[in-house]
């Protein structure tokens, strides 16, 4: 694959875990092709992955499921909360 910011060809997509939000406006979205570059370091989504995010952050509730996970920050861990969990298609 060639890399949309260098030009040069080796860029690989691969599928990634990206999170929005955060507490109780906390948005998980799995499987998130992003395109890595490994000539120039860069990482970027297509205009269509951007999209479709966009999609799914605008109508959360159809496309995501609520699963229990461990949120954390520097220095402390907080409670397992529920948080929507969507995937990207």
């Amino acid at each position: 694959m060639i890399c949309d910011i260098c030009g040069k060809e080796g860029a690989r997509l691969r599928h990634v875990t990206r999170s929005y939000g955060k507490d109780e406006n906390l948005l998980v979205i799995e499987n998130v092709p992003v395109i890595n570059c490994p000539k120039c370091g860069e990482s970027y989504l297509t205009a269509e992955t951007l999209h479709e995010i966009e999609r799914i952050k605008l109508h959360r509730t159809g496309r995501s499921c609520a699963r229990p996970i461990w949120t954390a920050s520097a220095g402390s861990c907080r409670n397992k909360i529920a948080v929507p969990v969507a995937e990207c298609s």
